[in-house]
């Protein structure tokens, strides 16, 4: 497809974690070939060299706040959903809205691996393999009717699976909104794996948004709709606080969240002093999309 990216890494620059090496080994040479072409179309300039976290590391430190606040909270909570059967409704300006089985969009695309520079707000990274598709594949099925602008997501709500929910900390559903020219965007997937295994619970199950050159908690989780509008639709952390959390949520290290810097960062996986490094513009994504946002001004449209 035209909007699909060329492989430039080498085996040695994805990941040397064993149980994605063993995988190949088992799934053999032709889908392990695949595996690397859709690993690279996903990896920036800036993550050669970076050395992908641990599937421990990727599955144990999470923001899920549906399960808790605390760091540990999803993976100790998050068994309890519900996965099976799991649909996706989407609706408004498409041509063909509906709500599609999970199974039904597995079959209609193509799943590859990428490797993403993962950051959230908090000042934390992880570099994490993820498989998935473009979510352009996904609109484009649904068909995209002309005058949308705006793509709006919402996570499941299960009281009963939930245990976050009866929290005031946020207004439940949790929902997100991009531009449909960032949904569009080959860097922006719908994630169904890590390291070429089912997405755990914890990390967004059965399927999440990846954004990688934004904050982490616009790449929503366990995604249950999906609207077209030409409408800037609501977004969670936006409702919650419009002072500290735009739209956009772009990574800019030039513009300090209002309680802390972000010009640097802390890699996860380094230990308890691990040091912290540079945080780069758009996440070390700048040259793919920084196009995107030509004319704005950065420090307002934050």
């Amino acid at each position: 497809m035209a909007h699909r990216w060329i492989n430039t890494l080498k085996d040695s620059d994805v990941t040397p974690e064993d149980l994605f090496m063993n995988r190949r080994q088992i799934i053999g040479g032709a889908l392990a070939g695949i595996g690397l072409a859709g690993m690279a179309t996903g990896a920036s300039a800036a993550l050669k060299g970076l050395e992908p976290n641990s599937y421990e590391d990727i599955a144990s430190y999470n923001n899920y706040y549906e399960f808790g606040t605390g760091k540990d909270d999803p993976a100790r909570y998050a068994q309890a959903l519900t996965i099976k059967p799991w649909t996706v409704q989407i609706d408004g300006m498409v041509d063909k809205p509906g709500a599609y089985a999970f199974e039904d969009i597995l079959k209609a695309m193509t799943i590859e691996e990428r490797l993403y520079k993962f950051r959230c707000v908090e000042a934390w990274s992880m570099v994490v393999p993820w498989n998935g598709f473009e979510l352009a594949d996904l609109l484009t099925m649904a068909g995209v009717q002309s005058g949308a602008k705006y793509v709006a997501f919402e996570t499941a709500l299960r009281p009963a699976e939930m245990p976050g929910v009866s929290l005031p900390v946020l207004e439940w559903p949790y929902v997100e909104g991009l531009r449909l020219d960032e949904a569009m965007h080959p860097l922006t997937i719908m994630a169904t794996g890590i390291y070429g295994k089912d997405i755990p619970k914890q990390n967004g199950a059965p399927l999440r948004l990846v954004v990688p050159w934004k904050y982490g908690y616009k790449s929503i989780k366990s995604i249950v709709k999906i609207t077209l509008t030409n409408k800037k639709p609501p977004t969670s952390w936006n409702k919650a606080n419009a002072r500290e959390y735009g739209f956009y949520s772009n990574v800019n290290p030039q513009v300090d969240h209002p309680r802390w810097s972000q010009a640097s960062e802390r890699p996860i996986g380094g230990g308890l002093f691990s040091r912290r490094v540079p945080t780069l513009m758009f996440n070390g994504y700048e040259k793919e999309v920084a196009g995107l946002y030509a004319g704005m001004d950065l420090s307002k449209d934050t």
